[in-house]
C-alpha cells in the first residue's frame, strides 16, 4: 500500500544510477550472497505458485465467474480513471511551477508533494466522515442553501467507483508531479527557451516540446501511482470498490481459502508486470536522454493569469492533503478534549514501532549487502529483483508468506517444539517483518547504490593492496562512508512500514493491533472520530519523508 507510500519512497529506484563492477567482479561467494539476499523478494512470489497449485481447484470456477471478473473490471476502470487524473494534475502543476512565476509559487512547489504524506486509506477515512450526509460539509451546505433535511439535498455518494477515482487521483498525483518536474528542471530549459525566442506560445511550448520531452517521466510517475492504487486495500474497501487486491483479502478472510487468495494474487501479477515494464522502460529512456545543465527560467505571469495558476496549484493540495488533514486535526482535538488520549495509543505506537524497527534493520542491512555485492562482484540481477519489490502489493506478499507460515507451523506442531502458541506468534511476527522488507527493499538498495557512485573505486584498490578482505572492506571503509545514505533510507523504510496496511492486516500476530490496523478497524465500524488521533499521528509521521523528497532536485 498503501503506503503508498507506497509508497512515495518508490521514487528512490528512479533516481539511482547503475553501478559499474569494481576490479573484483566475478567473485562467486559475493554473488551467492547477493542471490541469497534477493530471496527476501523472491520467496513470497515463489510461495504463491506452490500455494495456488496446492488448492483443489474447486473454488476456481466460482472465483473466475463471480469474483475475478467483477474485480478485474473494477480494477481496470479504477486504474484508467486514476491514470487520467494523475497525468493531468501532476503534469499540469509541474509545468506551472517550472515554467512560470506567480504568487506563492515557491511554497506551492513543495506543497504539491504533501498528499504523499497521508496514505490513501487515511484520506478516504477522513473524507467519508467529512462528506457524510450528516457530516459537517453537507450540513453546512444545506444550511447555506436553506435545506432542513439530508433528503432535501442529495449529493453523489463518495462510496462509489467515481469517488475512489477522485480520492486516489488527488492522493497519488505527486508521483507524476515529482518525476515530471525533475524532468522539466533537468532537460527542458535550452529547447524551451529557444522556442520562446522564435515566438512559440505557452500552449505550444507545453504540448509540442515539453510534453514529448517529459513523456518517459510521465510514464514512470504514472506507473508508480497505478502500482499504489492497485496495491491498496483500505481505501478500496472504505469506498466500496471491489478491486483485485480487496478480492484477495476477502477470499482469505471471509471464505477462509488461502489457496483461492493465492490464485487471485497470481492473476494480479499480469498488470503488475505490465506496470513494472512501463516504469523500467521509461527509466531506460530517461537514462539515454541524458541531462542538460541549465533549467528553464520561469516567466512572470500577469495578475489574472498568476491568480489562476496559483489556484490551479493550490486546489490539488487542498483536496489531496489540506482538507483531510485539517479535518483529522479538528476531529482529534475534539476527541482529545472530550475523551483524552486513547488508552491503547501507546500500545499501538509501540507495536507499530517495534515491527517497523525490526524490518528497517533487516531491510537496510539487506540493501547494503546487495549494493556492496553489485559494486564488488557485478551482481546486477539480485539488485534488480530488489527494485521490483516495490511493485508487489503488500497483499500479494502476505498471501505468499501465509503459505510458508502455515507450512512451518505444521512442521513445528509435528515436532512438538515448545507447543503451538508461542511459535505461531513468533512466526507471524517474522513473516510480517519479511513482508515489510520485501516491500521496501528497493529504498535502501538504491539509496546506498547512489552513495557508492560518489565513492571512488581507488579506495577498494588501496584496501585490497594491504590485504583487506571483503568483510573488512565493507565494515571498516564502506559502511562508515555510506552511513548518511543508510540513515536516510532507514527513516523512509521505518515510516513506510508504520503506514503499510495490507500486509499488516494479514500477517500481524493474534490480538495485536498497530496504528494502521486500528484506524482501519475504526473506519470499518464507522466510528471515525475514535481513530482520528491515530490517523493524524500517521499523517504527521508521513510528513517527514515527504518534505525530504520534495527537496530532491
Amino acid at each position: 500500500m498503501t503506503s503508498g507510500t507506497g509508497r512515495h519512497t518508490a521514487l528512490a529506484p528512479l533516481l539511482a544510477p547503475r553501478l559499474t563492477p569494481g576490479p573484483a567482479a566475478g567473485l562467486v561467494p559475493l554473488r551467492l550472497l547477493a542471490w541469497a539476499t534477493a530471496l527476501i523478494v523472491l520467496l513470497p512470489v515463489l510461495a504463491l505458485f506452490f500455494l495456488a497449485l496446492r488448492g483443489s481447484g474447486a473454488l476456481w470456477p466460482h472465483l473466475r465467474d463471480y469474483v475475478l471478473a467483477e474485480a478485474a473490471t473494477e480494477t481496470a476502470l479504477l486504474l484508467a480513471g486514476v491514470g487520467g487524473i494523475v497525468i493531468l494534475v501532476g503534469t499540469g502543476t509541474a509545468w506551472l511551477v517550472t515554467a512560470y512565476d506567480f504568487p506563492g509559487r515557491r511554497a506551492l512547489a513543495w506543497a504539491l508533494a504533501l498528499p504523499l504524506a497521508a496514505p490513501g486509506y487515511i484520506v478516504a477515512y477522513a473524507y467519508l466522515d467529512l462528506l457524510h450526509p450528516v457530516g459537517p460539509a453537507q450540513t453546512a451546505l444545506r444550511a447555506w442553501l436553506g435545506f432542513a433535511r439530508p433528503v432535501d439535498l442529495v449529493l453523489p455518494d463518495l462510496r462509489s467507483l467515481g469517488g475512489a477515482i477522485l480520492v486516489f487521483g488527488f492522493v497519488l498525483y505527486p508521483y507524476v508531479y515529482l518525476t515530471v518536474r525533475a524532468s522539466f528542471l533537468m532537460q527542458s530549459g535550452p529547447a524551451l527557451e529557444a522556442a520562446r525566442v522564435i515566438g512559440a506560445s505557452g500552449a505550444r511550448l507545453f504540448l509540442q516540446i515539453a510534453i514529448p520531452m517529459a513523456r518517459p517521466a510521465i510514464a514512470a510517475g504514472t506507473g508508480l501511482a497505478l502500482m499504489e492504487a492497485l496495491g491498496d486495500i483500505g481505501a478500496s474497501e472504505f469506498l466500496g470498490v471491489q478491486t483485485l487486491t480487496r478480492a484477495v483479502y476477502v477470499t482469505w478472510a471471509t471464505r477462509g481459502s488461502v489457496e483461492g487468495a493465492a490464485q487471485i494474487a497470481l492473476a494480479m501479477l499480469a498488470p503488475i508486470l505490465l506496470l513494472l515494464a512501463l516504469e523500467q522502460g521509461s527509466r531506460r529512456t530517461r537514462e539515454l536522454a541524458g541531462e542538460m545543465a541549465r533549467p528553464l527560467r520561469p516567466r512572470r505571469l500577469g495578475v489574472a493569469a498568476g491568480a489562476l495558476a496559483m489556484l490551479a496549484c493550490a486546489l490539488p493540495v487542498l483536496i489531496g492533503f489540506a482538507a483531510p488533514a485539517g479535518y483529522l486535526a479538528v476531529s482529534a482535538w475534539l476527541w482529545l478534549g472530550t475523551h483524552g488520549l486513547p488508552g491503547e495509543l501507546a500500545a499501538l505506537a509501540w507495536n507499530s514501532a517495534r515491527f517497523a524497527a525490526l524490518a528497517t534493520i533487516l531491510t537496510v542491512l539487506a540493501g547494503f549487502i546487495l549494493a556492496f555485492c553489485q559494486r564488488r562482484a557485478g551482481a546486477d540481477w539480485p539488485a534488480r529483483l530488489a527494485q521490483a519489490g516495490y511493485a508487489l502489493p503488500g497483499t500479494l506478499l502476505a498471501v505468499g508468506l501465509l503459505g510458508l507460515l502455515a507450512g512451518l507451523d505444521a512442521a513445528i506442531t509435528v515436532l512438538s517444539v515448545q507447543g503451538l502458541r508461542v511459535p505461531l506468534l513468533l512466526l507471524s511476527a517474522a513473516a510480517l517483518v519479511i513482508a515489510y522488507a520485501a516491500r521496501f527493499l528497493a529504498i535502501p538498495a538504491n539509496s546506498i547504490a547512489a552513495g557508492y557512485t560518489r565513492m571512488p573505486v581507488v579506495l577498494d584498490d588501496a584496501a585490497r593492496a594491504v590485504g583487506a578482505h571483503s568483510f573488512a572492506l565493507a565494515r571498516r571503509i564502506h559502511w562508515p562512508m555510506l552511513r548518511p545514505a543508510s540513515a536516510a533510507a532507514a527513516l523512509l523504510v521505518f515510516i513506510e512500514c508504520v503506514k503499510e496496511l495490507p500486509a499488516t492486516l494479514l500477517l500481524r500476530p493474534l490480538n495485536t493491533e498497530t496504528l494502521a490496523t486500528y484506524v482501519y478497524g475504526e473506519a470499518a465500524r464507522g466510528t471515525y472520530e475514535a481513530g482520528a488521533i491515530a490517523a493524524l499521528l500517521m499523517v504527521v509521521l508521513g510528513l517527514l519523508p515527504t518534505v525530504l523528497l520534495s527537496r530532491v532536485r
